[in-house]
C-alpha cells in the first residue's frame, strides 16, 4: 500500500478545494446535529450531503459511514462521509480512530484502488498522531494471518494508495511524520507476525535468524550465543527453563548504535519463550495453544528494532533476548529445584510455569556490561495482570525514586502519545516478603495475592546496577477469540519512548 502527502493549491488550506480532486474516492467528515466539516461543505455544492444528514442516512455519531456516488461539481468518484461525533471544533480521538478504521475496512470491498483523505484535526493531538493512526487503520485492514493456510482467505484489499491531504505550511512535517508511521506499522507487523506463527515455526532459532535479518537490513550489530556459551556465562537459571527442551536456546543481542559512541545504550529485554507448556507445573490443555503468544515480549523488541533501524533513529539502542522453549520431559527442572543465576544469588523453583523471570534475570544480569542510560524488560509475564488491568493497558513497575519516577513518567508519556498505555503498579519490600524461601536466596514465585507485583519485584532483585523499568504485556500483547491473533503492542510504545530520547 502506498501513503503519500499532498496539498491543494498554494497558500490554500487543506479543505479548500475538495471538490476538485480526482480520486476513486475522497474521504470527509460529518457531525451530529447536520453539521459539516470544511471539506464536506466544499463538496455539498448541490445540498446532497445536507440532505442526507437530514434524511437520517447518517447520523454523524462517531463511527458512522455513508457512501455516495456521483456527486454533482465534484471530481472523485465517490464521497464517503464519516461520523465524527457532536463538536465540530472537538474531533475525540475515539471518534477519528472509529472514522478512519471504518473508512479502510468499508473502502476495501470496492472496485476504486485509490483514496484521499481529508478529516480535521483532533482535539489536543497534533498532526503526527493523526497520520500514524491513519497508516494504522490502513495497514489494518489488510494485514491477514492465513501464511500457513494452503488456500488464502480471499477478502478484499483494493485500495493500493492512500493520500492524505494537509496544508501546504504542515506538508515537510506531514513526510516526516509519515515516514516514520510506515517505519512504526512495518515493525508492527513484524511483531504480529512472529505471535501468530505456531511454535514449530517460530523456534528460538527462528528468533534468532530474524534478528540477524534485521541486522543485515539496518546495518546493525548481532551476536546470538549458543548453549555453550551460555553455560560458560553461568546462565543457569535461564538454562533450566531449557532443560526439557530438544530445541536449542539462543541468546540473541542485537545493536542498533545510532547515537554517539560514548552515549550510554537504552537496553531493551525482550522474553522469548516460543513455547510455554508450564514445563512440570503443567498448565490446563484448553487455550495452552496461545501459548506461542509467550515471545511477545522478544517479538515486540524484534519489532521496535527493525522501525528504529528503518527510521535510523539517531539513538543507541541494544536489544537483548533470552528465547527458548519451555516443556516437559525426563530432564525438566522439577518444582522445589534450586539453581544459581548469573549473578550469584539462587533461585527454590517452586512452580515452573513462572518460567519467564527465570529466562530474564540472568538477561538483566548480562546487561550490565553495556552501562546503560535505562533498562526496559518486556514479557508476557503473569495472568495476574490480566486480572488487574484487563486486555487494554500494559502493566509498568519500577523502584519509586526521582530517577525511576521519570523513566516510568517518560514510559507512561509514549504511551499516551503512541495510542498505546501503561499504568504504573508499586512494588516495595512488603511485596518482597512473599518471595522468601527456606532454601534459597529468593524463591520464583510469591503466592496468588498479587501475582504481577511479586514477579517484578522478583525482577527488580537483578537491575541494582542501573535505572530499569519491566512491562507486563501478558493482556495486550494478544487477543483471543474470533479476533485471535498478536495485536503488535507494546511496539508504539517504545518505538515513540525512544524517538522522544533520540530528540
Amino acid at each position: 500500500m502506498d501513503f503519500s502527502i499532498k496539498t491543494l493549491a498554494a497558500k490554500s488550506t487543506a479543505a479548500d478545494n475538495a471538490s476538485t480532486i480526482k480520486t476513486a474516492c475522497i474521504v470527509v467528515g460529518v457531525f451530529e446535529n447536520k453539521k459539516l466539516s470544511t471539506a464536506a461543505t466544499q463538496l455539498n455544492k448541490k445540498g446532497v450531503i445536507d440532505a442526507a444528514l437530514k434524511s437520517g442516512d447518517i447520523s454523524g455519531k462517531s463511527g458512522s459511514t455513508l457512501m455516495l456516488r456521483n456527486l454533482a461539481d465534484v471530481s472523485a468518484e465517490r464521497v464517503l462521509l464519516v461520523g465524527l461525533g457532536e463538536d465540530p471544533n472537538k474531533v475525540s480521538e475515539k471518534a477519528y480512530i472509529a472514522a478512519v478504521q471504518n473508512a479502510a475496512r468499508g473502502l476495501n470491498n470496492l472496485g476504486g484502488t485509490d483514496v484521499s483523505l481529508m478529516l480535521p484535526a483532533v482535539d489536543g493531538r497534533d498532526l503526527t498522531w493523526a497520520i500514524r493512526q491513519t497508516v494504522i487503520a490502513f495497514r489494518e485492514a489488510i494485514f491477514r494471518t492465513d501464511a500457513h493456510k494452503s488456500k488464502k482467505d480471499t477478502v478484499a484489499a483494493n485500495v493500493k494508495k492512500v493520500a492524505i491531504y494537509v496544508a501546504a505550511n504542515e506538508a515537510a512535517a506531514a513526510k516526516v511524520a509519515l515516514a516514520q508511521s510506515i517505519a512504526l506499522v512495518n515493525g508492527m507487523e513484524l511483531t504480529k507476525e512472529l505471535g501468530n506463527m505456531p511454535a514449530n515455526f517460530c523456534t528460538p532459532t527462528h528468533l534468532a535468524n530474524t534478528a540477524k535479518k534485521i541486522a543485515a537490513d539496518f546495518n546493525m550489530g548481532v551476536e546470538v550465543l549458543e548453549r555453550k556459551q551460555i553455560q560458560a556465562l553461568k546462565m543457569n537459571s535461564f538454562l533450566s527453563v531449557s532443560a526439557g527442551t530438544d530445541e536449542p536456546p539462543k541468546f540473541i543481542v542485537l545493536k542498533h548504535m545510532g547515537g554517539k559512541a560514548k552515549d550510554a545504550p537504552v537496553v531493551l529485554v525482550g522474553k522469548g519463550i516460543t513455547f510455554d507448556s508450564g514445563g512440570i507445573s503443567l498448565k490446563p490443555g484448553a487455550g495452552m495453544d496461545e501459548m506461542k503468544y509467550d515471545m511477545g515480549g522478544a517479538g515486540s523488541v524484534l519489532g521496535t528494532m527493525r522501525a528504529i533501524g528503518e527510521m535510523k533513529l539517531k539513538l543507541n539502542v541494544i536489544a537483548v533476548i533470552p528465547t527458548c522453549e519451555n516443556m516437559p520431559s525426563g530432564s525438566a527442572t522439577r518444582p522445589g529445584d534450586i539453581v544459581t543465576s548469573m549473578s550469584g544469588q539462587t533461585i527454590e523453583i517452586l512452580n515452573t510455569d513462572a518460567e519467564g523471570r527465570l529466562i530474564l534475570c540472568d538477561a538483566l544480569t548480562y546487561v550490565e556490561r553495556f552501562k546503560p542510560a535505562a533498562v526496559i524488560d518486556v514479557a508476557t509475564l503473569t495472568g495476574a495482570i490480566i486480572t488487574s488491568l484487563g486486555h487494554h493497558t500494559t502493566g509498568l513497575f519500577t523502584r519509586h525514586d526521582d530517577t525511576h519516577d521519570k523513566l516510568a513518567e517518560e514510559l507512561l508519556s509514549a504511551g499516551k502519545q503512541a495510542n498505546d498505555v501503561a499504568w504504573r503498579l508499586p512494588i516495595g519490600e512488603l511485596y518482597n516478603e512473599q518471595l522468601k524461601s527456606n532454601f534459597a536466596d529468593i524463591a520464583n514465585i510469591g503466592g496468588p495475592a498479587a501475582g504481577s507485583i511479586t514477579a517484578a519485584c522478583f525482577l527488580e532483585r537483578f537491575t541494582k546496577k542501573y535505572t530499569w523499568v519491566h512491562l507486563d504485556i501478558a493482556g495486550v500483547s494478544w487477543k483471543s477469540g474470533a479476533a485471535k491473533g498478536s495485536t503488535g503492542r507494546p511496539v508504539p510504545m517504545l518505538t515513540t519512548f525512544l524517538m522522544n530520547r533520540a530528540g
